[in-house]
């Protein structure tokens, strides 16, 4: 077992992107911290990926502070490229890692915050929460679910389509993640795709980098009390990488309205018509991984913290990076996560100076 400080000025709880790129900026501030990851091995949630899974930007818009992802075989990484990025990234600026380290809880202790992994415990005087979503997985509730007898798993654990040749499978969800399962997952079974609204598909010619220009512009005319017209096209709309195009020329990307309820064998809609169904792939999304906190009672009912900024109103020794929209705009994607991190690194430098102790 590696051996640490028990006391340090931050600690950085998780080890995927948003812990990454908070250490490079906290590098460069002269403060002593640590990073306790629960992975076995850098790569964060990548890890934990299906393996076909396509970043929908090129390198260089997939890309942490301070050093560009490599050149990638294709032009929209792999996931194991982006794994492989992630452990380069980590050694590169030889982060302090202690893996692996499930961290249970955080406490409220006088001057700082106790940070406890079963026996171990460590203390810190500012506390960053990057524990991402990819443990929270969500899964909506439908009317005879538990009746049903076939399989069902979220696309968190959704690997590759091998077990589900001639298979019928329903996925449900519209967004990329649901698209790129779902252009797999055809070729080798019968697909049924559920949506709440007709998927939003983009032009074939937009991809992750105009989508984060759109989102950028968007958050500057807020802050500047503008409004600006923009085409179509959000973070979460489907973009039309190789994969999806091909399946789009298989005719397979349409997708059916919401059933009413699952029955033993598959699900029914409204008007009485039914599918058969052998597996379900839930592609919902997930919530933020906030358990750890849930000590410090802070917790809101709809599983966020009360935010200034990326720093908790009510416990200012607490700051949360890379968990969606609510710590800033695109901080859940890799290119996204630079700017919450940077302030994030600013602002606990200032709240932990001499001025700001006093």
């Amino acid at each position: 077992m590696q051996t640490t400080a028990t006391e340090v000025d931050v600690i950085i709880i998780g080890g995927g992107q948003a812990a990454l790129a908070t250490a490079y900026f906290l590098k460069r501030s002269g403060l002593s911290y640590l990073i306790l990851d629960e992975q076995e091995q850098a790569g964060g949630a990548w890890l934990h990926a299906w393996d076909s899974l396509r970043l929908f930007s090129p390198n260089s818009w997939s890309s942490l502070p301070g050093w560009v992802m490599p050149p990638t075989e294709q032009i929209y990484p792999t996931r194991d490229e982006v794994i492989a990025y992630l452990q380069q990234y980590e050694q590169r600026y030889q982060f302090p890692v202690i893996r692996p380290v499930h961290v249970d809880q955080v406490k409220s202790e006088g001057n700082v915050l106790g940070v406890y992994a079963g026996e171990q415990s460590w203390k810190a005087k500012a506390v960053v929460s990057a524990t991402g979503t990819w443990n929270h997985p969500y899964i909506p509730s439908y009317p005879g679910q538990d009746s049903f007898n076939g399989l069902q798993l979220h696309s968190a654990e959704y690997q590759n389509a091998e077990s589900l040749h001639n298979k019928r499978v329903m996925i449900v969800g519209g967004g990329n993640s649901a698209a790129q399962i779902l252009a797999e997952v055809s070729q080798v079974a019968e697909t049924l795709w559920i949506t709440l609204t007709p998927p939003q598909f983009l032009a074939d010619d937009v991809d992750g980098r105009i989508l984060f220009l759109r989102a950028t512009e968007r958050l500057k005319a807020i802050f500047e009390g503008r409004t600006i017209e923009q085409p179509i096209g959000g973070l979460g709309d489907i973009v039309m990488i190789d994969s999806v195009k091909e399946a789009r020329a298989r005719g397979v990307l349409h997708s059916e309205r919401p059933f009413a309820r699952f029955t033993e064998h598959g699900v029914i809609w409204e008007d009485g018509s039914s599918q058969q169904i052998d597996v379900v792939i839930w592609c919902t999304g997930f919530k933020s991984a906030l358990d750890h906190l849930k000590p410090l009672g802070i917790l809101e009912e709809n599983d966020t913290i009360l935010v200034e900024g990326t720093r908790s109103v009510k416990q200012p020794k607490l700051w949360l990076v890379g968990y969606g929209e609510w710590t800033g705009p695109g901080s859940a994607t890799i290119v996204g996560v630079a700017r919450t991190a940077r302030t994030t690194a600013e602002e606990i430098t200032e709240f932990l100076s001499p001025i700001g102790l006093m």
